[in-house]
């Protein structure tokens, strides 16, 4: 395949849905249960309602929507962080857009800038290097957020503004891995997962290797999917022809992006200029050992948190709130008492209903609470057409 309509060809959607319904029956027969998939990236999820795959799905197979959004999982302490770095004197704070809108316990960085605070909206890192050069007698900060999808960019960044000492620029370091996530969300009690999709895009960084453990240690199988319909369907097909099997072994759906073996000068770069934190806080899933990266000894020049005194404190969400077992899986985003009615995109009380990758985002604004579906199936294999 070449273009784009080609992996959005119905007769091939039609194709591959007769066959999962005719699989997932007779795993259910033999489960007496739906089989539970989940898919681990955000990118995923919004592909899923964005074509209204989930409804063309049978009963038999549960989407489990998982936590692979980087600015869904961050806490409000580390959002509190960003304001107190943007609202000292003489600092410009450079940030995705995704991340301006995220709640923190008393603002935004949004607000914050509504509040008189220079923070500036950027599409990569070399934005906010240029816009250091610019400004050489402000200090110029990058909210360094996401999984190793966007590490390389910024660690690339960091090496760049050390060969051009570039000094009024640093970076309040984020940056989160995705194994360590997998293996919270397995090892989560009462959490029942027969299969995954596997992140696209940081897989094109990672390589497919580094999941093995799924299949070797929690006999899972995982399959490395892209992000157009035809992908998701046929990654959902080889999930469950390998449970059908018995088999869990890591495949790749998307191998015309993904090397099975990584991106070599990008893990170059990320090893470079970064290196495990002991712990790191996440939303709704808590500390995970070894999760979170930061800046090598020989880049801390570049860290923001050593540069600014930041309050780094831990602070729980709303209790009306339920990202955490969004994120965790273990409710859909309609179960939420506050989805919908005091958390919308237009006042949102967690990161999911924020992001471009939250799971509430997506069913807010592709009506994923209970639509017909039939009806969307039928409309959808139209228009993907």
């Amino acid at each position: 395949m070449k273009y784009v309509d080609e992996f959005r060809d119905p007769d091939k959607a039609r194709t591959l849905l007769k066959e999962i319904n005719q699989i997932a029956a007779d795993l259910t027969d033999k489960l007496k249960r739906p089989v539970y998939i989940m898919e681990v990236c955000g990118g995923h999820t919004h592909s899923i309602f964005r074509y209204g795959i989930e409804n063309m799905l049978p009963a038999s197979i549960e989407l489990i929507h998982g936590p692979g959004c980087p600015v869904c999982v961050l806490p409000m302490g580390r959002v509190d962080d960003c304001v107190a770095i943007a609202e000292q004197n003489n600092v410009i704070f450079t940030t995705f857009g995704d991340a301006m809108r995220v709640p923190g316990s008393k603002k935004s960085l949004l607000q914050s800038k509504a509040d008189g605070a220079d923070v500036r909206m950027v599409y990569s890192p070399l934005d906010a290097l240029s816009i250091a050069k610019k400004n050489p007698d402000k200090e110029v900060v990058f909210f360094g957020l996401g999984f190793e999808t966007t590490m390389p960019s910024t660690a690339l960044t960091v090496l760049k503004a050390e060969e051009q000492g570039i000094h009024n620029f640093s970076l309040f370091c984020n940056h989160i891995t995705i194994i360590p996530t997998i293996k919270a969300v397995l090892d989560s009690p009462g959490l029942q997962l027969d299969g995954f999709l596997g992140p696209g895009h940081v897989s094109m960084v990672i390589g497919n290797q580094p999941y093995d453990f799924i299949a070797e240690h929690y006999h899972r199988p995982v399959v490395v999917a892209g992000f157009e319909p035809l992908d998701i369907l046929q990654s959902l097909w080889m999930v469950l022809k390998q449970l059908t099997a018995g088999e869990a072994r890591i495949e790749n759906q998307y191998n015309r992006i993904v090397p099975d073996n990584g991106n070599a000068q990008a893990l170059k770069a990320i090893s470079q200029v970064f290196e495990l934190r002991e712990f790191f806080e996440w939303r709704g899933l808590g500390s995970i050992d070894h999760s979170g990266v930061q800046l090598t000894e020989a880049y801390a020049a570049f860290d923001a948190e050593k540069k600014f005194i930041v309050p780094a404190v831990t602070i729980a969400d709303p209790k009306s709130c339920q990202c955490g077992e969004v994120l965790k899986g273990a409710i859909k985003p309609w179960e939420c008492k506050v989805f919908g009615k005091a958390c919308t995109p237009e006042i949102p009380l967690g990161a999911l209903m924020v992001s471009s990758e939250g799971a509430c985002a997506a069913y807010y604004q592709f009506g994923g609470d209970r639509i017909d579906a039939i009806e969307v199936a039928e409309k959808t294999l139209e228009v993907i057409a």
